[in-house]
């Protein structure tokens, strides 16, 4: 069984992470090693829910926050992107930058802070690498909600170092435009549903995004064709055409809002709802988060993607984006995390959780 050791120097546990394979839903491994090093801490409660492990403190503290991280990555390359590679101060390989170099931290934090100035509970969770129904987090908050409960966490999934707030919502509509099918030779015997689809494209053409400032953070939302498809052969005029679109908005809108303002820009059409989530409103006015910030003394940006900080605004918990690697990076076959960035996020939590020698 592989094995863990949290004493070593965080950026050579990153390397030991990523060497261990844990492709979504191959994570067993994996979280078996996590759960054998976190269970040798003997300030911590382990618990364990398939693939998912979560260990926290019991000190009585005014304050529990949360650090949390999953254990999956993407598929490997061929040939495979691991073991680890050291290259001029970065580690190269699948998951330095998704997200084995937070998770590092959070295993590093978890053993050198015995006796945190706050509570803390470790999340770390399988499955978020794929369909939403799979996720381990999205799991513990419908079966352990109890394990979560918390004034504020920190996902850390790679911002590039900085501080990302809450997130922006995400949803997928198909809008339908009818035709009547005919021999493409007689077309005045029907109606061509994909040039009545050129309306919808006008729309969104014409579609002027909005940035929205929440709690001090600007998201730019958008709205955008993701995919279209019609016709079912050469020679058929097409009486069918859907136009995919994807809409990006800030989280000052509900889910209902949200699909609501999607049906009024394509009023007229048949806008059929794929998937929805809901974004996550920065919460930077608790006392926990605004500690956070001014521990870390970073800048803090909007998150314009969505990411499971949603999962915990969801519950009651503000939550902040916050760990090493450049997302840009996150998923490529080079991908990549400069080994100063993990150090550093690691010192910024050390230095937040910390007890005070004052």
């Amino acid at each position: 069984m592989a094995q863990l050791d949290l004493t070593r120097d965080v950026v050579d546990l990153t390397a030991d992470l990523v060497d261990i394979p844990s492709v979504s839903r191959d994570e067993q491994q994996l979280a078996d090693a996590v759960e054998q090093a976190l269970r040798e801490l003997p300030h911590l409660r382990v618990d364990r829910d398939g693939n998912t492990v979560v260990a926290r403190t019991d000190l009585g503290r005014d304050e529990r926050v949360v650090l949390a991280g999953h254990l999956d990555t993407v598929p490997l390359t061929d040939p495979p992107n691991i073991p680890t590679r050291r290259v001029d101060g970065l580690l190269v390989g699948r998951g330095t930058t998704d997200m084995k170099g937070g998770v590092a931290v959070q295993l590093a934090i978890a053993r050198a802070v015995t006796e945190p100035s706050r509570d803390v509970t470790f999340v770390f969770y399988d499955c978020e690498e794929i369909e939403e129904e799979a996720n381990g987090l999205r799991r513990i908050v419908a079966q352990h909600p109890d394990w979560l409960a918390a004034d504020f966490a920190v996902l850390l999934e790679p911002t590039d170092g900085g501080i990302e707030g809450g997130c922006k919502g995400t949803l997928r509509v198909d809008v339908t435009t009818k035709g009547i099918s005919a021999h493409s030779a007689r077309p005045w015997n029907g109606h061509n549903a994909i040039h009545d689809a050129g309306e919808v494209l006008a729309r969104l053409a014409a579609y002027e995004p909005v940035t929205v400032n929440v709690d001090g953070l600007d998201y730019h939302e958008a709205l955008n064709a993701v995919g279209i498809s019609g016709g079912i052969a050469g020679n058929v005029i097409p009486d069918k055409c859907t136009v995919t679109v994807n809409y990006r908005f800030a989280p000052d809108k509900s889910a209902e809002e949200a699909v609501a303002h999607v049906r009024t820009v394509f009023a007229g059409y048949d806008v059929e709802l794929g998937d929805c989530a809901a974004g996550a409103r920065p919460g930077l006015d608790t006392p926990a988060a605004q500690s956070f910030v001014a521990a870390l003394d970073l800048p803090v940006t909007a998150k314009q993607g969505w990411t499971d900080v949603a999962r915990f605004s969801a519950i009651g918990v503000p939550a902040v984006n916050f760990g090493p690697g450049d997302p840009n990076l996150a998923h490529t076959d080079d991908e990549r995390c400069p080994e100063q960035q993990v150090t550093d996020a690691y010192a910024a939590l050390h230095r937040w959780l910390a007890p005070s020698t004052d």
